[in-house]
């Protein structure tokens, strides 16, 4: 099952002497439980390829469709209350809201779920465990160090019912041990039916993936499978085509 498919989706910004293609007719289907890897030079569309799959930006044109439904014709709303249930983000600015603790922003998007506050704190603490960051729960985003907080914003990204991940290089600020860490709670998230994109210039974070897709002028000029997952060379089922 698809959990994502852009369909020829091409996305245009300014006009006449301006205009900019930074996408052109991206076609692309990512299904349950798979991790998608791509790659490609500054400026080839990688970021818009994410912001237009989660329905933060419009495509010029083509089709991007979310468990089996268009978004075409969506209404603000509607797209907004995807985001929130649907989809998980992880931003290579954080987002992390300032006024509230790592705990309380990994668990807000439980709450705003109508998950009961006492179940989504436990949730989230186990996502922050699950990376190294338990003992920081209590800590604001400016308490925390560049690394600590993508991580608290991948945790935040995975925590509950979502069913598509969309994360631009999660692991730009981390070393190659937290690296490594948010890989596999992206996997695991990807083990429990998650349809993961993942937005990298790492070709080990890539080797990752399921597939990668090269994008180059906003245009997809290669999709290959990856070499074999790091998950292999240590001693751990490779959860790729060829397993």
């Amino acid at each position: 099952m698809s959990i994502l498919e852009l369909r020829r989706v091409s996305k245009v910004y300014g006009e006449g002497t301006t205009e900019v293609d930074a996408l052109t007719d991206i076609d692309l289907a990512v299904e349950q439980g798979s991790l998608v890897g791509v790659m490609g030079p500054s400026g080839s569309g990688k970021s818009t390829l994410l912001s237009i799959a989660g329905s933060l930006e419009e495509p010029t044109r083509g089709e991007v469709v979310i468990l089996g439904k268009s978004l075409s014709g969506a209404s603000r709303n509607d797209k907004a209350r995807l985001r929130r249930r649907t989809v998980g983000y992880v931003f290579q600015d954080f987002n992390l809201l300032a006024g509230l603790t790592a705990l309380e922003n990994v668990s807000m998007p439980l709450e705003l779920d109508g998950v009961a506050m006492k179940r989504a704190r436990v949730t989230a603490m186990q996502a922050l465990e699950q990376l190294g960051l338990a003992e920081r729960a209590d800590h604001f985003p400016d308490q925390l160090s560049g690394g600590e907080r993508q991580r608290v914003a991948i945790a935040r990204a995975v925590v509950g019912e979502r069913r598509l991940l969309l994360a631009d290089e999660p692991s730009g600020a981390l070393d190659s041990l937290n690296g490594e860490s948010v890989m596999r709670m992206i996997l695991a998230a990807c083990h429990r039916g998650v349809a993961a994109v993942v937005v990298t210039h790492d070709a080990t974070l890539a080797s990752w993936a399921d597939r990668v897709v090269f994008l180059r002028d906003g245009k997809a000029v290669d999709e290959t499978l990856p070499p074999p997952s790091p998950e292999q060379f240590l001693g751990q089922p490779s959860r790729g085509p060829s397993s």
